[in-house]
């Protein structure tokens, strides 16, 4: 059932409040809030309509209430404004300290981190595909061949393949030929049976030195799927009363550190399915990672060129500034589009 107008504010203003303070709100404080000229009697029963809702509960058996997950989802998805702050300087910041974009990305970290307080991530940038463009094999000595492949992106991956016997030149020349014609423009999932076949029908003789060369492919392909993320702010936690239990500290630490289950974070929502800088909000629960449960994660996407992305994420409490994280992504995302068209 949807709230009504009045509802809505008083959920507001304790959503409101407790951001600020992190301390439960009781029909007194929401009576000096908000301009609704009720009575805290009556502010009351509209608050244990919300709490019977799901919307706020409360903590303890005092009267103040705080918001649920079900709360900030709906502060998140109906109340927050797309009001869009310029950061800063942020813009001149990240070209002036910024030559690559490893360095930029690890800047853009650091930035967000000092900006809003909270942990923060960021993925270098991803391929949506992987398409083979082109293959140059060349003769290293009798029983060794280098393979140079050059993956779309411009991502080349230098392989040394040892091969039983010595592939004279014109044997790496038809080679050549068979791999570019048959690769050429498909990406590892393409590569079907049929067309192996087809390639060792070229091959001959050598069909063998085939199935280690789409090995080596195989191989270099899938090394660009693993995700490098650059963190920063995690300490930031800690200034976080809700956030102190030093088990689950320790285990957000963690994985801060260790880095593996925060490719589930960014593999959560995949760029091809939300809008090139679309912002993704997930609270408590619905966060994919296990030890970010009393978190909220706000994600967007950024993208370099057609087919070159990554992601961009703030960690903070429940109750974080969601409105001045998803000004300052926003935002973000603008000022980063700029000046990956100016390098381009």
């Amino acid at each position: 059932m949807a709230l009504d107008d009045r509802k809505l504010k008083i959920l507001q203003a304790i959503i409101q409040n407790y951001l600020e303070t992190g301390e439960p709100v009781g029909s007194r404080t929401i009576s000096k809030l908000t301009d609704l000229n009720l009575s805290s009697a009556t502010i009351r029963n509209e608050m244990a309509d919300l709490e019977e809702q799901g919307y706020i509960v409360q903590p303890h058996t005092s009267a103040g209430r705080i918001p649920s997950d079900k709360g900030y989802r709906l502060y998140v998805d109906t109340m927050l404004q797309d009001k869009i702050q310029e950061v800063e300087d942020m813009k001149v910041l990240l070209v002036d300290k910024a030559d690559k974009i490893d360095t930029l990305l690890k800047q853009i970290a650091k930035l967000l981190a000092a900006n809003t307080n909270y942990a923060t991530l960021v993925t270098k940038p991803q391929y949506r595909s992987r398409k083979v463009k082109f293959i140059q094999l060349t003769e290293v000595d009798d029983d060794q061949i280098l393979a140079v492949i050059l993956l779309e992106g411009n991502i080349v991956k230098n392989k040394i393949i040892n091969t039983l016997e010595k592939l004279d030149k014109e044997i790496i020349l038809k080679l050549n030929i068979v791999f570019n014609t048959f690769l050429q423009g498909l990406d590892l999932s393409e590569i079907n049976l049929t067309i192996i076949q087809k390639m060792k029908e070229q091959a001959g003789s050598y069909s063998g030195v085939v199935s280690d060369i789409l090995d080596v492919i195989a191989q270099a392909i899938s090394e660009e799927k693993n995700v490098e993320i650059y963190t920063s702010g995690a300490t930031n936690m800690l200034k976080y009363p809700e956030l102190s239990d030093m088990d689950k500290v320790s285990e957000l630490l963690n994985t801060f550190e260790e880095k593996n289950q925060l490719t589930e974070l960014v593999a959560a929502t995949p760029a091809e399915d939300s809008e090139k800088g679309g912002i993704q909000v997930y609270i408590g629960s619905e966060t994919p990672v296990e030890a970010m449960k009393d978190c909220s994660v706000v994600t967007a996407t950024y993208e370099i060129e057609d087919g070159v992305y990554g992601k961009i994420g703030i960690i903070g409490p429940k109750r974080m500034d969601y409105e001045k994280v998803v000004s300052t992504l926003h935002t973000l995302m603008v000022q980063l589009d700029e000046i990956f068209k100016k390098k381009t």
